[in-house]
């Protein structure tokens, strides 16, 4: 249980932090953070919540990286679905709070609120198929990022930052083709608020995230199993 209020806990910050600069402080007049800062942002959630709760549930705050590091070897199967549910629970808990803070200026438009999405809903016009690629790819390298630095053999004590700033580096890709999700649960949880076509994409940002995942899992496992001696 201690482990499921880590992730719900860390979940609730990577939403209420990364989509909360996007929908609080991307496009501030004059001093918006932009791209670059909703990156930072999104990273550095995972920055402090790995040296937070690293040593209590691992900080996944993802179903994706939940399912990857089953899938390499790291995670007992067992407890896959109900950190899953824990992260959901917290991301929608975190999209409710930005929901009640950003709906209290005047003059308030949900409009996509962070969303996911593709076509006409992805911020650079990016089709399906190339929502789809990138969700893949950019899942897989962060996975294999957090299997290679979570390794037992990686520098001890710089797992945090490595996953965090390969965070930052992937939104600062893929934020004009998706909006970058890459985690099935915060996805969730702005759909679930901005509804229409977000919950009818949602899909695509399950099923991405989740090959990524499993393909990193597989292929780090064959390149560098883990030292049990």
């Amino acid at each position: 249980m201690k482990k499921l209020i880590a992730e719900f806990i860390g979940t609730f910050w990577l939403v209420l932090g990364g989509c909360g600069s996007a929908v609080l402080a991307a496009g501030f007049p004059g001093l918006g953070i932009g791209f670059v800062g909703v990156s930072l942002a999104f990273g550095l959630t995972v920055i402090t919540m790995a040296y937070a709760i690293g040593h209590i549930s691992g900080c996944h705050l993802n179903p994706a990286v939940s399912i990857g590091l089953w899938m390499g070897g790291r995670f007992e199967g067992k407890d896959v679905f109900p950190y899953i549910v824990a992260q959901v629970l917290g991301a929608i808990a975190g999209g409710l709070i930005l929901y009640l803070i950003a709906s209290g200026k005047p003059g308030f438009e949900l409009g996509g609120f962070a969303s996911n999405g593709y076509g006409e809903n992805s911020p650079g016009g990016y089709g399906i198929i190339s929502a789809l690629v990138i969700e893949v790819a950019m899942t897989f390298i962060f996975l294999f990022v957090i299997l290679g630095a979570t390794h037992s053999k990686a520098p001890k004590g710089f797992a945090g930052l490595a996953i965090g700033l390969c965070l930052t580096l992937i939104h600062l890709i893929s934020i004009p083709v998706t909006n970058t999700s890459v985690n099935p649960a915060r996805s969730t949880s702005q759909a679930l608020i901005a509804g229409g076509w977000a919950i009818d994409q949602l899909w695509l940002f399950w099923v991405a995230p989740i090959v990524g995942a499993i393909l990193a899992g597989i292929v780090y496992k064959i390149l560098s199993p883990e030292v049990t001696d």
